[in-house]
């Protein structure tokens, strides 16, 4: 009797292993068409930075720094790429390891326009069969340091088209200080404000902190000048 018991209570367990054995496209088949189809337990988050480039000016950027970090990718349409998968370093579960399946992610980019001189670089890390609690291990800045990494690049070899030449200034804000202030130090009137967060895509006086310069027209600035010359 006790042997008969042992055989009962093991019987469930060898069945599902027989069952899978016998069967395996019955538990198989559906995993594989999903993934097939770009599907699986699937999980995005996304994070942006501002940037006072032309918006292919700032795609370019992007590029150079995945380059950079040997990262490969798919060049879409429309200032669109795409990183290849890459292997996650967490557990894919029983069934995963059975069929030799892997948590993988990816980057899924684009650029977006703000105004002539300034764009919007927009990074979604997509996780396939990562737990969601895990996916922001993943993501562009914990991952690769991505958007310091482009800033770094653009102070060091400036994109031709985003920042402009001739017909203004480029001014870093000083700690603490919001466009307003720039207005003031580099104008003399902390009302050009507004003109200012217009030409560098911008809404309101504290949206420049996320810039790495500011953009001056140099009409504002010539106001600054002939208001110092009539003090003297």
């Amino acid at each position: 009797m006790g042997a008969a018991r042992i055989v009962f209570r093991q019987f469930p367990k060898i069945a599902i292993v027989f069952s899978i054995l016998i069967c395996p496209g019955c538990y198989y088949a559906p995993y594989y068409a999903n993934r097939a189809g770009g599907g699986g337990t699937d999980a995005a988050q996304g994070e942006q930075h501002d940037l006072p480039y032309t918006a292919h000016d700032s795609f370019l950027l992007t590029q150079d720094v995945l380059r950079s970090e040997g990262i490969l990718f798919e060049v879409k349409p429309d200032d669109h790429l795409i990183t290849l998968w890459k292997d996650a370093h967490v557990g894919g579960g029983v069934l995963g390891s059975l069929v030799g399946k892997h948590p993988q992610y990816r980057y899924e980019i684009e650029v977006v326009p703000l105004s002539s001189r300034s764009s919007r670089v927009v990074v979604n890390v997509r996780g396939e069969d990562i737990p969601d609690e895990d996916t922001a291990k993943y993501s562009a800045t914990t991952r690769l340091n991505l958007f310091s990494k482009m800033d770094e690049l653009a102070a060091q070899f400036p994109p031709s088209g985003g920042t402009p030449k001739e017909g203004g200034v480029n001014y870093a804000l000083l700690p603490n200080e919001d466009l307003k202030g720039l207005a003031k130090r580099a104008t003399g009137n902390e009302d050009n404000w507004r003109q200012i967060a217009q030409d560098n895509g911008l809404k309101s006086p504290t949206d420049g902190a996320s810039l790495p310069s500011i953009w001056i027209r140099n009409t504002l600035l010539s106001e600054s000048k002939k208001g110092s010359d009539g003090d003297n």
